[in-house]
């Protein structure tokens, strides 16, 4: 058993795939191959078809057989139709008002199931774009912990050598190994972070957990965001797919009262009827005429006269269905409000961490240069200069770090207002 699943693992790596992607060709997989858009459109292709469903009642229905049998005295009834030969019969539903509410409501539903893929379609649009900007930071900080690892390997061995010629303690040595086995740490784990990410990203896009997707070297332009807050709001509380639904939930749920409030009408129904009858059935023993060939058509009315506890209760039952759909709609309104609020908040604070860490990265560069020049004259050492070219390798972590967190930040108002799509180019 145990050398079966070990094939199974070496088959399974053997069969694994790295895609390079850029951003906008992930987000186009990912809507075209991400099992929730598909089971979401299965869903939608469902309430359509129960439109189908519902007005089936109002469409004629015909159906053919026979009640052949044999008669011995007076000729009973099969089923409630008198035995024949060949019987047909033809029946639609002409008023049916709880019907028709039905129809409508199943109507309401399926537009329902429309906002519903359009929601979970910008659900997956912003997972995949997080996913691809988290995939290619943990990507660059990697590249640049790996500097920051040679960097600190010669520093080491300079600390070494120093050591050895008797000119710095040994805990200046065991302080440069500290360092540099905390940078081998952090590497290892943002090399881990890149590829859990990388395979995150691949089940994301449609592909399989063996395999994993890189991003593809290219310059992301910021996508550019509503000017001020009380425009984003107001986009968000007018286009948000969310509230859409819930508004159409709460529509659907109106009429379906009113289909449990219309069981009190009368019900109007077609009924067409062929007979084909048999001279052994003893009918012109029993009737004045008897004929062979027998038609009728007319309808058949029903009025509810006593409709019992249960239609009653079933309508309480969808009002507060309905209420709570009104109270859910208002949560959700507040909870944009305050979303909206905090992803301007944190657009503006991470323009500002990129501002700061763009000054730390100069600042870091001009120390670096100042001791490269003093080292060529002598009045620096290889240790102050390695060092510095680490606090330089660190400045820049930092400056991509904060890069990608305004990134983020943009697509998560853009996410709120419901133009995420837009504005990364996608029809």
């Amino acid at each position: 058993m145990r050398r079966f699943w070990l094939a199974a693992a070496i088959v399974t790596a053997a069969h694994a795939e790295t895609h390079t992607l850029t951003l906008k060709q992930a987000i186009e997989r990912a809507l075209a191959q991400n099992p929730d858009i598909v089971m979401a459109r299965l869903d939608e292709a469902k309430s359509n078809l129960g439109v189908k469903v519902a007005k089936d009642p109002f469409a004629p229905h015909m159906a053919a057989g026979s009640g052949l049998a044999y008669s011995n005295g007076f000729p009973l009834s099969i089923e409630g139709s008198a035995p024949a030969i060949f019987e047909s019969k033809i029946t639609e539903d002409l008023f049916n008002r709880s019907q028709s509410f039905a129809v409508r409501q199943a109507r309401e539903n399926a537009h329902g199931a429309g906002i519903a893929t359009a929601q979970k379609r910008d659900e997956i649009v912003y997972r995949a774009a997080a996913l691809y900007i988290d995939v290619d930071r943990a990507g660059r900080l990697a590249a640049n912990a790996e500097k920051e690892v040679q960097s600190l390997t010669e520093v080491l061995t300079s600390h070494d050598a120093l050591v050895q010629l008797g000119r710095e303690l040994p805990v200046e040595k065991e302080e440069a190994n500290l360092n540099f086995l905390r940078a081998q740490q952090r590497l290892l784990n943002l090399q881990s972070d890149r590829e859990y990410g990388e395979r995150s990203l691949a089940v994301t896009l449609g592909y399989g957990a063996g395999d994993s997707v890189q991003t593809a070297p290219e310059e992301r332009t910021p996508p550019p965001i509503p000017d001020t807050e009380e425009a984003a709001l107001k986009i968000a509380l007018e286009g948000n797919n969310e509230l859409k639904r819930l508004a159409s939930s709460y529509q659907a749920k109106a009429l379906e009262i009113g289909g449990d409030k219309a069981q009190r009408l009368p019900r109007v129904d077609l009924v067409a009827e062929y007979d084909l009858l048999a001279t052994y059935s003893n009918y012109q023993e029993y009737f004045a005429r008897f004929k062979r060939n027998n038609a009728e058509i007319g309808a058949s009315i029903q009025i509810p006269l006593l409709a019992g506890p249960g239609a009653k209760a079933a309508i309480q039952q969808a009002e507060n269905e309905q209420q709570h759909l009104r109270a859910e709609m208002d949560a959700t309104r507040n909870r944009i409000m305050l979303d909206v609020h905090q992803s301007f908040v944190d657009v503006r604070k991470a323009n500002i961490a990129n501002q700061v860490a763009k000054a730390e990265v100069d600042l870091a560069h001009s120390r670096l240069s100042v001791l490269l020049a003093q080292m060529n004259e002598g009045r620096a050492t290889l240790k102050q200069v390695e060092e510095a070219r680490f606090a330089e390798d660190e400045k820049w972590s930092g400056f991509y770090d904060a890069q990608f967190s305004a990134e983020k930040a943009r697509l998560n108002v853009l996410k709120q207002t419901g133009a995420l799509a837009a504005a990364l180019g996608l029809q």
